[in-house]
């Protein structure tokens, strides 16, 4: 099922779209943004040099240091007695990015949200718990629109709240929720903790976003709340959540909503745009945004894009699961490694549970990374008649099956990323749970 027809257009009826609105949108920052007058300029480009889809890679690139910049107001291209919504960025250094919504925006973010919840399988006959955190973080307020723009009975319980949420899963037999991967993890554990069954919980459906998160932990996440995880993608300087999303059908790489945010993949190296199929650098334009229209938006993110039609009738160009952000990308020894590549590895062993730590040190002129595992409470059953402590290193080294164990992961990570890594094996329950995103890296290098 399609939320509107703009999703199942022909390739030459979308690149048409497109035209018309980059067109729009490139005369609309010229005219109102004085950072993109001087961008443009600098670049030796005019709105009238934009005749056509294909004209973008002559228009300069935004960053995130020029939202930052220009805070907070200076990218607005409406004046602020049309704006009614400022959001912005958590801001962990320094000042956040503020992104801005007119009347328009808000309802275009509904519309794509829509689609989101649409492709995910979810009616007015749904109750969604929503658990995206509502506040100056967009996820929980663009989750809550397009749940309500499709008819369905939303709570919004926001983040946190453990217990309460796992109280109102069985009360209001909530069918979707809406929250961070490991979050959804994180309520797992809880319930069990409170000996709940998720086989008695009516969930069918989540949609689960706003950190990296791999195929190994969809499974968990499918086999433990007993549900369909599906994969959502969006962030504020955009829209927030919308920007694309996975059909129900397929699970086959993430929907864009193209029509609104057109897609590009560049190196990140030399900015030269890179050919479908090919990894790199999204790059995003938001052409049908009024109040805070960004031009080649350099997200940071790394991914892919196909365009062919999907299972599900879909026409959309669709983006591979994000690996990683190129800022994430941890270099170990000349090594490439994303957090994500390490957590796919890790899952790859029934007997460790997905909640990890990397911390990566320094030593002399070398790098070592470690990373911090739990095992499963099936391991810990089988050895709880030969080690009865709790301490963390008798516990890491007593035990010639954990010995076994770690140099297993220790050896898949080596032959599958190249890294030499030490592996330190803790109890259930050991790695701080997190109810937003879960901190995944704790870099200790010398800056």
């Amino acid at each position: 099922m399609h939320w509107n027809k703009e999703e199942s257009l022909s390739r030459q009826d979308m690149s048409k779209l497109q035209s018309e609105r980059l067109k729009k949108a490139c005369e609309r920052v010229y005219d109102r943004v004085p950072f993109y007058k001087k961008s443009f300029d600098a670049k030796g480009v005019k709105p009238s040099d934009i005749k056509d889809i294909k004209d973008v890679v002559k228009l300069p690139f935004t960053k995130k240091s020029d939202l930052r910049d220009n805070y907070p107001y200076g990218l607005f291209a409406e004046k602020l007695d049309d704006i009614v919504r400022i959001h912005a960025s958590s801001g962990t250094t320094g000042k956040p990015t503020v992104v801005a919504y007119n009347r328009n925006d808000i309802n275009l973010w509904a519309e794509v949200m829509a689609r989101t919840f649409t492709a995910a399988g979810a009616t007015n006959k749904d109750v969604v718990q929503n658990a995206y955190g509502y506040g100056l973080f967009t996820g929980g307020l663009g989750a809550h629109y397009g749940a309500e723009r499709v008819g369905a009975a939303v709570i919004p319980i926001s983040g946190g709240n453990t217990q309460k949420q796992i109280m109102l899963l069985q009360d209001f037999g909530s069918t979707v929720i809406t929250c961070t991967p490991s979050f959804a993890l994180y309520l797992y554990d809880v319930a069990v903790d409170m000996k709940i069954n998720f086989d008695t919980i009516k969930l069918r459906v989540g949609l689960f976003g706003a950190e990296p998160w791999t195929e190994e932990m969809r499974k968990e996440i499918e086999e433990r709340l007993r549900l369909k995880a599906i994969d959502i993608y969006g962030l504020s300087e955009i829209i927030g959540p919308g920007v694309s999303s996975e059909c129900i059908e397929a699970q086959d790489g993430l929907h864009m909503n193209e029509d609104h945010f057109y897609p590009e993949i560049i190196d990140p190296a030399t900015g030269e745009q890179l050919p479908y199929g090919k990894e790199g650098e999204l790059v995003i334009t938001s052409m049908s945004r009024e109040a805070m229209p960004l031009i080649r938006y350099r997200t940071g993110d790394i991914t892919s894009l196909n365009p062919e039609t999907c299972a599900c009738g879909r026409t959309t160009v669709r983006m591979r699961r994000i690996r990683g952000r190129a800022d994430d990308m941890l270099i170990i020894r000349g090594v490439n490694v994303f957090p994500s590549q390490v957590e796919s590895v890790l899952l790859r062993s029934k007997e460790v549970a997905p909640h990890y730590i990397i911390e990566v040190n320094r030593k002399g002129r070398m790098d070592e990374m470690n990373v911090k595992v739990e095992v499963t409470q099936d391991v810990m059953d089988k050895m709880a008649a030969k080690v009865l402590t709790t301490d963390l290193k008798a516990f890491a080294q007593e035990e010639e099956e954990l010995i076994k164990i770690k140099r297993e992961i220790q050896k898949n990570i080596k032959d599958i990323i190249g890294v030499t890594t030490d592996i330190t094996l803790v109890p259930p329950a050991s790695v701080q749970r997190s109810e937003g995103k879960a901190k995944r890296v704790i870099d200790n290098r010398p800056k």
